[in-house]
């Protein structure tokens, strides 16, 4: 099973995680912002309508990509930390990621305060 992976170094990896976390971001807000009903008085307007989901898309598409960059960029430094490949590896990342996305996106840095304690425990 080891041939079936490609051997990119950890930053090409990072840098494959954002980009298509920007692509599936950008798509998953272009989908969000067609489910917004627009008001009447932007019915027959084209042009706010269209500024709102280009911001849309590229609200969530930083999202994703930061999300998608956190996380493989954190799996490949516990990876290359503990010297092993297992299932933790990945777990560390999501947890990192998640917890500091949402903190800073949430405007709430306790979950980054409380990763950072977990993480210290952890070592």
């Amino acid at each position: 099973m080891r041939y079936l992976e490609d051997d990119d170094t950890p930053m090409m990896k990072t840098i494959k995680g954002a980009t298509m976390g920007l692509v599936s971001g950008t798509i998953w807000g272009t989908i969000v912002a067609t489910w917004h009903d627009v008001p009447r008085v932007e019915k027959s307007v084209a042009l706010p309508g269209l500024i709102r989901t280009i911001k849309m898309m590229g609200n969530h598409g930083v999202t994703f990509a930061a999300i998608g960059g956190v996380y493989i960029g954190v799996e490949q430094l516990v990876q290359h930390y503990r010297m092993k490949r297992d299932f933790i590896n990945g777990a560390v990342g999501g947890f990192v990621a998640g917890s500091t996305i949402l903190g800073f996106k949430g405007k709430d840095y306790c979950y980054f305060l409380l990763m950072l304690f977990f993480m210290l425990i952890h070592c």
